[in-house]
Formats: C-alpha cells, structure tokens, sequence
C-alpha cells in the first residue's frame, strides 16, 4: 500500500507540474561549482517561451539531489566544471524521480565528466550512458541537427555527445560531454560567441526543452 500510495503521489505531482511548466537547477554536494552560467537557463527559457509556445516559469528554482521537492519538477537542470558526489539517499531519490517520469539534463561545463560517470553508477548500476543517434527525436523536434549535438565551445578536441540513460523507450537523463551548450546560453558578453553559435546552441536547448513539455 505504501508503494502505491507513493506513486500515486508522484502522478499528481508531476502532472500538476507539467500545467507549470518549471525547471529547477539540481544543487549537488562534492565541491563542483553546480552554481555555474548563472544567466544560462533563465535566457534560454526566454527563448523557449518567445519561439517554441512553451509557458516555462522565467526564474529556475534551485533544488537538492535529496530534496523529495525534486518531485515537484518535470525537468532538472544540471552543470558545472568539477567534482560531484551523491549519498545514497540522493541517488536513489534521484533513480526514483526519474524512472517515475522526470528528466534530467546534465551539460558538462568542462571537467565534470569522471566524476559524474562514478556517481551515475550509484543511480542506476543496471544501466549505462549510451550515445544517442542521429535520428532521435532530441535532434528533430523544432529545430533539426542533422550532423547531432553542435560545438559551442572547444575544450579537448573531441566531438560533442549525446549520451542518455533510457528507460522504457524514453531518455530520462541526457549529458551533453564536449559541446558546453550552457556557455551558449549564457548573456552574450559573457563569451562573445558569434550569434550563429549562440543560436545553434538556444536551439538545442530548446529542442531538449520540447522533448520533454511537448512530447
């Protein structure tokens, strides 16, 4: 019965949220700078209400991994540049949000990656990141990106990924590695990106932002 009561608990409260249409940064502990591109995601939900008809709530709220408010949320946000760490309390309220209909996007700023991979193992140690293809829906929703994730900014000379846990068909975690999508978002004098770049990077934001509140 409790089991029950429990999701019943998560229905009403995410589809209550899906009529807020809110986004909540995911504040983690391990020294990592989860602060990081402050003007990043207020910008691109501007762009999001201005070009793809959401109605997204204008200030991101700031949410903990083991805050049971996760649930209150249908898209988390998530960045930084460093070190990352998740209790087991956060991991499995963070596997329960997700595999209970909550998304996840994590764009790696730079240097976050290890440490992130280590952790995502204590939230689903039955499942690895694996990368996208060409032909998903996150690259072909409002806008389309051909040629997958673009390159905002270059940190190692690799290629930009998307990589994804899925569950039942759909993606509930998305980390975008060697692409820095948030830096595009960011107010323009910030990095002085040439539009084009900003623009690719709006777009593919608003693409994962319509994946998830359109679909």
């Amino acid at each position: 019965m409790k089991h029950l009561t429990s999701f019943f608990l998560l229905f009403i409260l995410f589809s209550s949220n899906l009529e807020a249409q809110s986004i909540a940064i995911l504040k983690y502990q391990g020294g990592g700078d989860w602060y990081a591109n402050p003007t990043a995601l207020p910008n691109l939900i501007e762009f999001c209400n201005a070009n793809i008809d959401t109605q997204i709530q204008p200030k991101p709220a700031t949410i903990e991994v083991g805050n049971t408010a996760l649930f209150q949320y249908a898209f988390l946000h998530m960045t930084g540049h460093g070190n990352l760490v998740f209790s087991d309390e956060e991991a499995q309220n963070l596997r329960t949000y997700l595999l209970s209909g909550g998304f996840l996007h994590i764009d790696d700023n730079y240097g976050m990656e290890p440490y992130l991979r280590k952790e995502l193992q204590k939230v689903f140690p039955e499942k690895e990141l694996e990368e996208i293809g060409l032909n998903h829906p996150l690259f072909n929703q409002e806008f389309k990106f051909p040629k997958g994730l673009p390159k905002i900014h270059e940190h190692d000379g690799k290629r930009p990924q998307a990589l994804a846990i899925v569950h039942e068909n759909r993606v509930v975690l998305l980390f975008t590695f060697e692409s820095d999508l948030g830096d595009g978002w960011e107010d323009p004098a910030v990095h002085n990106d040439p539009q084009e770049v900003r623009l690719k990077a709006l777009q593919m934001g608003a693409n994962i932002i319509s994946y998830v509140f359109k679909n």
